[in-house]
């Protein structure tokens, strides 16, 4: 850092000749939060399941003032990096926060499942810290990971969902929010109706999560209000 300073090169630029990887994603939203001009009610925060929620069904995002913040291959370590940027800086109401997949998956290699539950945790503080209200969400049921086959989703998954929930009914200020009940088979696969390839929802696994999201961001705010689901 030092080295850099002393070159001129100020920081937060893209100087030529070094490296432009953006570990954390903290440039896909930049400019976005940057241009926010109304607090969301509700920021989604998340990996690919959110995107694709977002791309799927915008107007879900759109008429709720609800934002979407989900970046494809994330891991919980890179969520946590950029919470502040994408979600404590926009001062919404509530952050919906849906990790742990890409995690199971070792997208950045092996990570215990405890430090897994830590870094979600850690999310979920900085929210109550500063006065945004937790809407944890259990990761989805996933058949397998196209990108990961040998991984046994159907085991890791519930354990995963079994610790989150264990700490979000101890929690002040967080609400568990159940989508794996409502969108898992008996084998805890997630069926084809929901997703062909087995785990990104399709518009009908969408449909379900957000008749299971809208009760819980009521439930959480003391309201009874009507949002616009598809």
């Amino acid at each position: 850092m030092l080295g850099l300073v002393a070159t001129g090169i100020a920081l937060g630029q893209d100087p030529a000749g070094l490296p432009q990887h953006d570990w954390a994603g903290l440039r896909v939203y930049a400019q976005a939060d940057k241009e926010i001009s109304e607090a969301p009610e509700v920021v989604f925060m998340g990996n690919s399941i959110t995107e694709g929620w977002r791309h799927q069904h915008p107007d879900f995002f759109t008429r709720n003032n609800f934002a979407g913040r989900g970046i494809s291959g994330q891991t919980s370590s890179e969520m946590l990096v950029r919470f502040r940027q994408d979600v404590i800086d926009l001062h919404p109401k509530a952050v919906a926060i849906l990790a742990g997949t890409n995690d199971l998956a070792m997208n950045n290699g092996y990570i215990a499942m405890e430090n897994i539950v830590r870094n979600i945790v850690s999310m979920c503080e900085l929210a109550r810290f500063n006065g945004i209200k937790v809407l944890l969400c259990s990761v989805p049921p996933a058949t397998r990971f196209g990108w990961r086959p040998q991984i046994e989703t159907t085991e890791l998954i519930p354990q995963l969902n079994a610790l989150l929930k264990a700490y979000a009914d101890t929690a002040e200020g967080v609400e568990w929010v159940d989508y794996f009940s409502a969108l898992a088979a008996p084998d805890n696969t997630l069926p084809e109706t929901y997703s062909p390839e087995g785990c990104h929802p399709n518009g009908e696994g969408y449909k379900v999560m957000e008749r299971i999201i809208v009760p819980a961001i009521n439930r959480i705010n003391g309201t009874d209000k009507e949002y616009f689901v598809y």
